[in-house]
C-alpha cells in the first residue's frame, strides 16, 4: 500500500540520516519528527527544533523527555525564519522537516506563511549537506494554505536542477486536500 505523505517523509529521512549528523525540524508541532530525528541522529549527533507555540515546546519536551532523548535536542521557541540566527553557516545540516500549516488540536489562526517559510529554506540551503535532504509536507486545507503551497512549489520548481534535485509526491484522487510533499535533496559536489 502506498506510503501516506507523512509516512514517506519518514521514509526520505531515514535514508540520509546517520548518527552524528545534524538535523532541523522546522515545525516541531507535538514533536513527533522531533522525536524520530533525535533517534536517528544518535547520541553524537544533534537536532534544532523551531516552534513559535509554548504548547508545542511543551508537547515536544515531554515526548522526548519520555524517551530519554533532551539531551540531543535543542528546542527553540522562534519562528523557523530565525534558522539562521541559531545555526551557524558553517554547520551541516543533513536532514530538515517541515509540517506546514497549524499545530493540531490548536489554534488553527496561528499558521506557517509564505515569506517565513522561504526564509527558512533560504537559511537551510546554505547548510544542506551534499545528499542531504528538505521535506516539506504541505497541510493546506486552511485559510492562507493554498498560498503557502503555491510559495512552495514555485520555489522548489525554481532549484537549478545542477545542484539538486526536487520530488513532489501527492495523492490526486483522495478528498479533502491530502498532505503534499516535496523533497530538496542535495545533489554531491
Amino acid at each position: 500500500m502506498l506510503a501516506t505523505a507523512l509516512h514517506y517523509s519518514h521514509t526520505l529521512l531515514k535514508e540520509v540520516l546517520q548518527p552524528g549528523e545534524t538535523a532541523v525540524d522546522a515545525t516541531m508541532g507535538n514533536g513527533h519528527d522531533t522525536l524520530l530525528l533525535a533517534e536517528l541522529v544518535g547520541r553524537t549527533g544533534h537536532v534544532y527544533a523551531f516552534d513559535l507555540q509554548a504548547q508545542a515546546l511543551e508537547n515536544t519536551a515531554a515526548r522526548l523527555s519520555e524517551a530519554g532523548l533532551t539531551q540531543r535536542v535543542t528546542l527553540i521557541q522562534k519562528g523557523h525564519e530565525t534558522l539562521a540566527h541559531h545555526l551557524p553557516e558553517a554547520l551541516p545540516v543533513k536532514a530538515a522537516v517541515f509540517n506546514l500549516g497549524y499545530l493540531p488540536q490548536s489554534d488553527k489562526s496561528v499558521i506557517t506563511l509564505p515569506a517565513t517559510t522561504r526564509q527558512a529554506l533560504d537559511a537551510l540551503l546554505v547548510r544542506l549537506a551534499p545528499r542531504g535532504r528538505i521535506i516539506l509536507v504541505c497541510y493546506y486545507g486552511h485559510a492562507g494554505g493554498p498560498e503557502e503551497l503555491a510559495s512552495v512549489r514555485a520555489y522548489c520548481e525554481g532549484l537549478p536542477q545542477e545542484q539538486y534535485n526536487v520530488l513532489n509526491y501527492q495523492f490526486i484522487n483522495q478528498k479533502n486536500q491530502p498532505p503534499i510533499l516535496f523533497c530538496i535533496e542535495r545533489k554531491p559536489f
